[in-house]
């Protein structure tokens, strides 16, 4: 069964282009965006053991291989992967023998030093209201909907799948009573109550039952304003869902292909949904099973690019700019591993012995023959490889340059002690991660606002919490992410008092809210 958008009401709103973004743009970006991924995480897959050209297992093969191999020459691996499904689809390259295979992620830990820095201490948000007692309404609000949908993990998990993929969209779901009461005519206007009240409680719960969904870039298929690229239209995820049944428990086709495919498996379906500003649908397998009004009037999904890049929906991705420089560290380590497998150990030229390839060499063994030219010759050693140590760390330096860490940030001094004296310095070394940070702080935090206001919204529609356009405007604080030493903060306090700061601003500065 086909799509039907009658329920939408809008003509420029085609079946057919929805399906031609599922069926023909949707799969090559899915394979690009799980490439990402697979470089971020490195996944392993266990039980293969790649086999040498003529049948014999390889020398150097493991029970296993990790994503990042794909990126490496076939000269290493022995294999020839596929450009669209990775590690799932290879072949053994002709002639070719698995060597020493190293991978060394160094995408991971920069991707979560930067997750740290951005949301590792947490973040603050503050209302904007007029009025004391209401700032503290809605703050308590705002708290109560983000400890609901996982508190410090939504903004870690945010943070990664921006880095990862370049962007990230949140859908905003009421949920519960609180969906129902916005199907009903609104109420009134009720009166607004404070957090002080008990029955404020049954609005800290009405607004627990809102979901803030994170989606994934490989199910996001969004339509936009065809003159405003920044405006969402129309708002499609295409995903597989996995249900908790056996496809023996989905009729008898499904029946017949677990006999010719050997064994049962978990049932599967092709899950279709549309969001627009008065209506919504979901398909299962193409088939409709729920559609209905959108009561908000508007699309209910928040975007935010992880690093800004002018006239694209998509932003910039953090793994997408070190793949290059990735895939060659792990060239030049494989390729370092094995020289010194072939140099590390001695090895022996057997001349003018025979047999010689049937006798072992261990200690204590003796060769004898009447061949007066017989010799052994001895070779092999490990040796210096200046130049071939001097690229690598040039190519480390690269992605310090690049993605803006260094492993400062991890840790790793490397006698760099001289140049953490003092703050100014601690800051300079930094200054690349800080700049990178300062620009996610604008594009997150802003995104952050946007959600904010949409929960403050819902409320208001639903007759559960009233405000006014002007009280829903949020600040967000992120502390500074390096180390502070409170003396010197205080000093610095106690001279801005000096000069004629309130005293207001002041503690805002230090941390302390005393609204």
């Amino acid at each position: 069964m086909s799509f039907d958008f009658g329920i939408f009401g809008d003509a420029a709103l085609s079946e057919s282009f929805v399906q031609w973004l599922i069926e023909e743009v949707l799969p090559g970006r899915s394979a690009r965006c799980s490439r990402l991924w697979d470089y971020y995480r490195n996944p392993m897959i266990d039980n293969v053991r790649p086999a040498a050209p003529d049948g014999t297992e390889a020398e150097s093969a493991r029970y296993y291989i990790q994503a990042q191999e794909m990126g490496l020459p076939a000269r290493i691996t022995g294999q020839v992967f596929d450009a669209q499904t990775g590690i799932t689809a290879r072949r053994s390259a002709a002639d070719l023998q698995r060597k020493e295979v190293v991978i060394e992620n160094d995408i991971a830990w920069r991707i979560n030093a930067m997750v740290d820095f951005l949301f590792g201490k947490g973040v603050t948000l503050l209302s904007r209201a007029s009025e004391a007692a209401r700032r503290r309404d809605i703050e308590a609000i705002i708290t109560a909907v983000f400890e609901a949908n996982g508190g410090a993990g939504f903004f870690q998990d945010l943070a990664v799948l921006g880095a990862v993929y370049g962007f990230a969209d949140c859908i905003v779901r009421p949920g519960g009573r609180l969906n129902e009461r916005l199907q009903r005519p609104s109420p009134g206007r009720p009166v607004p109550q404070d957090v002080s009240n008990p029955s404020f409680h049954s609005v800290l719960t009405m607004a627990s039952m809102i979901a803030l969904d994170l989606i994934e870039a490989p199910r996001a298929l969004p339509i936009l304003e065809e003159d405003d690229y920044r405006q969402i239209r129309y708002y499609v995820q295409h995903f597989t869902q996995c249900k908790n049944q056996t496809a023996d428990d989905a009729g008898f086709l499904n029946r017949f292909f677990r006999g010719r495919a050997g064994g049962a498996r978990q049932r599967q379906v092709e899950i279709t949904e549309i969001l627009g500003p008065h209506a919504w649908q979901r398909y299962e397998d193409r088939r409709p099973t729920a559609e209905g009004p959108n009561p908000l009037g508007f699309v209910p999904v928040v975007h935010m690019q992880n690093l800004a890049q002018p006239y694209f929906y998509e932003g910039l991705s953090d793994v997408e700019q070190l793949v290059g420089l990735q895939d060659e560290l792990n060239t030049r380590l494989s390729d370092r591993a094995s020289r010194i497998t072939m140099q590390a150990f001695r090895m022996y030229l057997a001349k003018g012995i025979e047999p010689m390839g049937e006798k072992p060499v261990s200690p204590g063994r003796m060769w004898y023959t009447d061949n007066e030219q017989a010799a052994i010759e001895e070779f092999g050693g490990d040796g210096a490889c200046p130049s071939e140590n001097l690229h690598i760390t040039e190519i480390r330096d690269a992605m310090d340059k690049v993605s803006g860490v260094t492993p400062v940030v991890a840790g790793v001094l490397k006698n760099k002690l001289g140049n953490l004296t003092s703050g100014v310095a601690l800051k300079m070394t930094f200054m690349g991660m800080l700049t990178r940070n300062g620009r996610k702080q604008f594009t997150y935090g802003k995104g952050l606002r946007q959600i904010a206001r949409m929960i403050l919204d819902i409320l208001d529609r639903a007759g559960v919490f009233p405000t006014d356009p002007d009280e829903r405007d949020i600040e967000v604080h992120f502390p500074n992410p390096l180390p502070e030493d409170m003396t010197e903060r205080l000093k610095e306090a106690q001279i801005k008092k000096d000069l004629g700061l309130s005293q207001e601003k002041i503690l805002e500065e230090l941390g302390y809210d005393i609204r």
